[in-house]
């Protein structure tokens, strides 16, 4: 048995694999993230992990040496975090430094903070005989007789306390600590976040599960008890009450001396889970995201490691958490795109985290009302084990759809953003005192071109993705490179209102402060979210009934549990449904299926209004059915037709050059050599990007497909072979990067 070992991560030279032998008494502890120590160059030996095992040698067999120990008191996490980057790398297509950057994002320690603490160093009695003889004297520190004081009736008191309550000066201190009066004591003092604006949260009573819930959790437990580790896909209708099931889960494995990950796609919904799971478990829960500090951030790792909190809640990054012993992993939300890292290594969260559930030996759990097809695919084949909960809790009925045809409106002579039916609607939930919430998907605007009239929109002959403007004023297809120029009329009913579709939050929320003048408006968008405690405060406004309409875009339609809520109105649901991606129909019917989810939360019944040029098309009346059978059979159908992921795997060769004709000379090279490292393959000829130049870098594509990912994995290895090996490919002055199964055109 041979291992591929990383060696002295903090050096870019070293960063690939060295292969070693496996001594025979070593097999057993030879591991994936088993640290080792080894030879390296003359007379050295170095510390290193294994990221890989094989029967094959690389190299000639007789240069190979043997793994000298594995050493047993190195941290196990610190090897499996080594393992899962090593497992990136090779998967999403990466340098190893790149993907330890991404698994050990920490790696500039910041200065610790310090709790400083004055305690009384000498006997009470002579401490008050020492304070008498201090304040008879007539001319004495008025601040010192006050720390004095403060010492003697309390015995300790902490730094911030004495000098920014008691006003004294740092001078004093020390005068009465070099008298040997008082000394001060430091301690460690992590940063919690937490609990960073003082707000103290009461703690719940025990959850008590309905017959859905506790069936759904018993699954588990029972699974857990008997030592199997599993990935399950808990599929339950909003307001179904999945996180109920996922605190009594994660009981379950505290309870086991473990430790529990919980990621959440948005930062705007890290306080709302937060308070939830904090009001349960206390302060063995933290919380990291992009917001918090760089010293917070550290902090929360460190506390992590050293056993301090055993719950980390976040967004994807949150998936590195070095615990020592992690139970379970848990995705909320789990087909939410922005688990898809942007960044390289462009990892997966959901595959990441069960490749660290196998290392960590944890189970994983994705929740959602509307599973991506990924993941409905695998359990349906038996790969993940299926949960359901198709009732909401105390069996409330999801709330009453109505879907508005546009086209109809714009013929009344109504060419407001809000329709007839949508605009009564808020007149009479402001009238009732009642809570609306105004959905519009800004994201969604990527340029497409649809008709006003009829709710034509101009599509790709060849993809079956919509055509983008572009700067050149002409219509691109971004999957096959299929261009025409742009129309002035509609090809479907000749009417002149044809154009893309522009309207942003600030807008609406202007045109809402004028229609409804009296009404307390909040908007949550990027805009009005930018600083640290941004999305908390319009959060807890809301919740707390300070305003009557709440305008946003994605971030306020997922996960949040407002009880006034009984309207919810989504204002442009074409938006997303025509962006020109494969993904478009199962973004629209996610967002619009957990938009409605919404309303009618609490006692009052909700209703949802759905604004479309679209009613017909499938994504936009199952979402208002909220029939995810109907949805997944029509997707899966398209999906399965045009060999798009789940049901064929896709890879994304993003080609970037400052010379557009090198760029485009070097992708026609690069093409030819993948046709001729595998000519079975299908590897489309290189398009330009869907923004061909952005920031004076021209930007092109080549996408292949395979139903192995293996294989796609296996041409990503020649393409990278080539860029290492071949100095005559520099000539073109092109940067490669890979996407597997994207989740977004380029």
């Amino acid at each position: 048995m041979y291992a591929d070992v990383i060696v002295d991560i903090s050096r870019n030279e070293l960063d690939r694999t060295f292969q070693y032998r496996v001594p025979e008494a070593l097999a057993d502890a030879a591991v994936p993230g088993a640290s080792v120590v080894v030879p390296f160059g003359k007379g050295r030996t170095l510390s290193g992990f294994i990221v890989g095992l094989s029967e094959t040698p690389k190299i000639d067999e007789e240069k190979i040496r043997d793994i000298l120990s594995v050493p047993k008191e190195k941290a196990r996490v610190e090897g499996e975090l080594i393992a899962l980057a090593a497992w990136m790398a090779e998967h999403y297509g990466s340098t190893m430094n790149q993907a330890l950057k991404t698994v050990l994002p920490i790696k500039k320690k910041e200065a610790p903070k310090q709790k400083k603490t004055l305690v009384l160093s000498m006997p009470l009695e002579q401490a008050r005989a020492e304070y008498t003889d201090f304040v008879s004297k007539k001319r004495h520190s008025v601040p010192k007789e006050r720390l004095f004081s403060a010492i003697l009736e309390n015995n300790a008191i902490p730094w911030d306390f004495a000098v920014q309550k008691l006003c004294v000066p740092t001078a004093a201190i020390r005068d009465l600590e070099k008298k040997c009066i008082i000394r001060v004591e430091t301690a460690r003092d992590y940063r919690n976040p937490v609990l960073s604006d003082g707000r103290a949260m009461n703690r719940a009573s025990a959850i008590i599960l309905n017959e859905e819930q506790e069936k759904a959790y018993t699954t588990f437990a029972n699974d857990y008890e008997a030592g199997l580790r599993k990935t399950y896909l808990l599929y339950g209708v909003t307001g179904s009450g999945k996180t109920e099931v996922y605190i009594r889960m994660i009981e379950k494995v505290l309870s086991q001396g473990k430790q529990a990950i919980v990621l959440i796609p948005e930062i705007a919904l890290t306080y709302q889970t937060l308070m939830r799971f904090y009001s349960r478990f206390g302060d063995k829960v933290s919380v990291i995201h992009s917001r918090l500090s760089a010293g917070e951030r550290s902090d929360q790792f460190e506390r992590a490691a050293e056993g301090e909190i055993s719950i980390m809640i976040g967004p994807r990054s949150a998936l590195f958490t070095p615990f020592p012993d992690t139970g379970i992993i848990i995705i909320d939300e789990e087909q939410d795109g922005a688990y898809k890292s942007e960044q390289v290594p462009r990892y997966h969260a959901r595959e990441t985290a069960e490749k660290r559930a196998v290392l960590a030996g944890a189970s994983l759990v994705l929740g959602s009302a509307t599973p991506s097809l990924e993941a409905m695919k695998k359990a349906r084949e038996g790969t993940y084990s299926l949960l359901t909960m198709a009732h909401r809790v105390s069996e409330r009925p999801l709330a009453e759809a109505m879907v508005v045809d546009m086209r109809q409106e714009l013929k009344k002579g109504n060419k407001s953003v809000l329709s007839g039916p949508l605009a009564a609607a808020l007149t009479d939930r402001l009238a009732r005192n009642e809570q609306s919430m105004l959905f519009l998907n800004r994201r969604g605007m990527m340029g497409f071109i649809s008709c006003r009239s009829c709710g034509h929109v101009l599509k790709c002959p060849h993809c079956d993705v919509s055509l983008s403007l572009h700067r050149d004023g002409r219509l691109h297809c971004h999957y096959c490179g299929y261009v025409q120029e742009n129309v002035k009329a509609c090809p479907e009913c000749g009417s002149k209102y044809i154009g893309s579709f522009k309207a942003g939050t600030e807008k609406v929320e202007e045109f809402l402060h004028e229609k409804y003048p009296s009404a307390r408006i909040l908007r949550m968008d990027a805009d009005t979210t930018k600083g640290k405690e941004g999305h908390e405060a319009i959060l807890s406004a809301f919740a707390n009934r300070e305003a009557d309409i709440l305008l946003g875009t994605q971030m306020i339609v997922k996960g949040h549990d407002f009880s006034g809520v009984t309207l919810m109105g989504i204002l442009a649901a074409d938006m997303s449904l025509n962006a020109s991606d494969f993904r478009s129909g199962e973004r629209t019917f996610d967002l619009l299926t957990q938009a409605a989810g919404r309303a009618g939360r609490g006692t009052a019944p909700g209703q949802v209004i759905i604004q479309t040029y679209q009613p017909e098309n499938y994504a936009i009346s199952a979402a208002a059915a909220q029939d995810y059978e109907a949805f997944y059979k029509e997707e899966a159908a398209f999906r399965s037709l045009m060999k798009y992921p789940p049901f064929s795997h896709m890879l994304q060769v993003q080609l970037l050059g400052a010379d557009k004709k090198r760029l485009a000379a070097g992708a026609e090279d690069l093409y030819r050599r993948m046709k001729a490292a595998d000519s079975d393959l299908l590897i489309m000829q290189p398009v330009d990007a869907r923004i061909a130049r952005l920031s004076d870098v021209y930007r092109m594509a080549i996408y292949v497909k395979d139903d192995d990912y293996e294989r796609l994995v296996a041409i990503k290895d020649v393409i990278t072979k080539i860029l290492q090996t071949d100095r005559s490919f520099g000539v073109y002055g092109m940067t490669v990067f890979f996407d597997f199964d994207p989740m977004g055109s380029f």
